[in-house]
């Protein structure tokens, strides 16, 4: 077949394309390429016949390009090798990549845990001892960027190992985003070092002051509801939670989390805090002392 289409994260599809082009005998190098706008029926067309030493080839990229029926048909049709890379390929067109020739796809990992498991992984491969705390920080960092993880992970390389977090954090040089559930958490177990931290990350990071308090107030009416929850029910479990929120699973949960530490009384007082702390910004105060404030305030 032909037509191969790979789909997903571009770093992982573009890894795919070469290795699936390159058992092929068609190096990705050597291999003509349109991308985008580029990409039309009349420039494809003139790259579409063999060459004369047999089997030809061209790479198709649709970055930021809806293909209609009849580029997709030329495509399928060709007696070459036609590698296409959509990255955002629709369900309709994945089944006509599977249906006129063959589909890879590549998706990338999300979640901080996955990203890490990637990571390790990639690091083994290329021959790098790479702590496990190591990995999680570069997955912190960076999160589904996997070209930026591969650009450090090649970096690393070029140093004598072992390939510790901290030699990794002076190479790398980035703190972690901040994240607004690990701020609160820290804050309910009265740890207001690491909450104002997560927070001042969050501020470095861009967030706007006002909408991180919208996303407090948001999160901690989520912990108050689960509060009430946890009381009338007892055992709540994170799936119950998610059902009662009318959230997905991941706010459920952390939101229980910090509610099964907290009493009415307490749940009570903070929401009386935030109040406090959410008209003063709106009355002129400086907003990021005052969301510093009340982060600290938080955690007693």
């Amino acid at each position: 077949m032909p037509l191969i289409a790979f789909t997903g994260n571009r770093f992982l599809a573009e890894e795919a394309m070469r290795d699936a082009l390159t058992a092929r005998g068609l190096p990705l190098r050597d291999l003509p390429r349109l991308v985008g706008e580029e990409v039309t029926a009349e420039t494809v067309a003139p790259l579409l016949a063999p060459s004369l030493f047999g089997d030809g080839g061209v790479v198709v990229d649709l970055a930021g390009v809806k293909p209609d029926k009849g580029l997709l048909e030329l495509l399928a049709s060709a007696p070459v090798t036609v590698a296409v890379l959509d990255e955002s390929a629709s369900a309709g067109r994945v089944k006509l990549y599977e249906s006129r020739g063959e589909h890879i796809a590549s998706p990338a990992p999300q979640k901080t845990g996955d990203v890490a498991g990637w990571v390790a992984q990639r690091a083994k491969k290329t021959g790098l001892k790479l702590d496990r705390d190591a990995a999680l920080y570069l997955a912190e960092v960076f999160g589904p960027d996997l070209t930026g993880i591969a650009g450090e992970l090649n970096k690393l390389a070029l140093l004598d190992p072992p390939y510790s977090a901290d030699l990794v954090r002076r190479v790398v040089g980035r703190e972690p985003p901040g994240d607004s559930f690990a701020m609160l958490g820290a804050a309910t177990t009265g740890k207001p070092g690491e909450a104002v931290t997560q927070l001042r990350r969050l501020l470095a990071s861009g967030e706007d002051p006002f909408k991180l308090m919208g996303a407090v107030v948001w999160q901690y009416s989520l912990v108050a509801r689960c509060v009430a929850l946890l009381q009338e029910e007892g055992r709540v479990t994170e799936a119950l939670a998610a059902q009662r929120l009318g959230v997905k699973p991941y706010p459920a949960k952390k939101a229980l989390e910090v509610a099964r530490r907290l009493s009415e009384a307490k749940i009570r007082a903070h929401l009386a805090r935030i109040l406090d702390a959410d008209l003063a910004m709106k009355r002129g105060l400086d907003p990021a002392v005052t969301l510093e404030r009340l982060i600290v305030q938080l955690s007693v």
